[in-house]
């Protein structure tokens, strides 16, 4: 095993062990990618200052997501069939979240249903759900999410129909995947993963199959989600899932001022400034450049989180500064998972801690509550209104 010293050590171990359809799920963009590479790359044109001469002992990142105490503002994010990425990746995720002291968000879309995450795992996750068509689903699901102790809802606004991703179309992707000369070729060659899926029965979708409506197999799963996704979402519809859950809810999906203020307006506990990782609106901007104007709309009346292109520790370190309360990685987790499983997770997470510790200290602090725009360095067009005069 090579000597792995940052996030893409370990995303070159994940390219090496996952199927070429699961590897490009994660690492691809819809049509263009323009704002998947933007997510990205708008990180790097923020600086951080560097302060001397500062006592740096008894160093904390310590924070509070919605009231919760976490060892760095930073959370796994929902990822749809995480469970191909790595055999039970999310149970995996769950248990490394957990045990770094971070939370973990289940998605709807996972292989791993709530119930199986919740009997591996001995404290709350937060769970995610989509603004499906059907009403009595919806209830069902929440109610098994309560069961299970989950103590947050993040509902995405932002997958009323969904951006059309190149190359998973050009690759069948599909949980299991399905068996082709040309994915059966591919996944010869992925011998880790593949050990690792003969010995696990969780192959399917597991909070849709056997729990929606007449879908009982695989094959009836692909119709039902097909017309699940209720393209007449609408804040009315939002305000109703907030009510069927009636616990903290997170808002995930917000790139506007107008809908920030909107969503502030719902009784939710927070939003996350997001753009679905560059998977939805390809040419919108990123996360990071769009943060700056949320805040000042709704940050006083709402606490803001963002997610998109954080691959470090420095990234957290920059949204944090900038008024983000909490963050979430995608992409950077599931390099881990499926480069090393659990363990990889974990070491995501010491990397990015790390990373986080380092850079907060040579910036002069002790705590990250200290920590604000005076310690970032912002290029003059960077805000999305001094920019463009949105």
């Amino acid at each position: 095993m090579p000597v792995i010293t940052n996030i893409d050590d370990l995303k070159v171990i994940y390219k090496r062990r996952t199927p070429k359809m699961f590897y490009e799920y994660a690492e691809t963009g819809s049509w263009t990618q323009q704002t998947f590479h933007d997510n990205v790359n708008d990180f790097a044109k923020i600086r951080l200052r560097q302060r001397v001469a500062v006592d740096m002992t008894n160093r904390s990142t310590a924070a509070q997501m919605i009231g919760q105490d976490v060892t760095m503002p930073v959370a796994l994010a929902p990822i749809g069939m995480c469970g191909m990425q790595s055999a039970d990746g999310e149970i995996k995720a769950a248990r490394a979240a957990e045990a770094f002291g971070v939370p973990f968000t289940l998605s709807t879309m996972s292989i791993c249903s709530i119930e199986e995450v919740a009997a591996h795992t001995t404290k709350p996750f937060w769970f995610q759900i989509y603004a499906l068509r059907d009403d009595d689903f919806n209830q069902r699901l929440l109610d098994r999410a309560r069961v299970a102790g989950c103590s947050a809802l993040v509902i995405t606004a932002d997958l009323q129909i969904l951006g059309q991703r190149h190359r998973d179309l050009k690759n069948g992707l599909s949980a299991p995947p399905k068996l082709t000369p040309r994915s059966i070729a591919n996944m010869m060659t992925k011998v880790h993963w593949g050990l690792g899926m003969l010995g696990t029965k969780r192959r399917f979708f597991g909070n849709i199959v056997g729990h929606a409506k007449d879908v009982k197999d695989p094959s009836s799963l692909s119709s039902w989600t097909a017309e699940q996704f209720d393209p007449a979402l609408d804040w009315k519809k939002i305000e109703k899932l907030i009510k069927m859950w009636g616990g903290k809810v997170i808002i995930k999906g917000i790139l506007d001022v107008e809908d920030a203020k909107r969503a502030a307006q719902t009784g939710a506990d927070a939003i996350i400034v997001s753009n679905h990782g560059g998977r939805q609106q390809d040419g919108a901007v990123s996360s990071i450049r769009m943060l700056s104007d949320i805040l000042d709309a709704v940050g006083d009346k709402i606490e803001v989180h963002m997610d998109g292109g954080i691959r470090s520790g420095q990234d957290v370190l920059k949204a944090t500064a900038m008024g983000a309360k909490g963050t979430y990685i995608g992409r950077s987790y599931l390099y881990g998972l499926g480069a090393m499983g659990q363990k990889g997770v974990t070491k995501t997470l010491e990397i990015i801690h790390k990373e986080l510790d380092f850079a907060m200290a040579l910036g002069g602090h002790r705590q990250l509550a200290d920590v604000g725009t005076k310690d970032v360095l912002i290029p003059k067009d960077f805000r999305v209104s001094d920019a463009y005069g949105a």
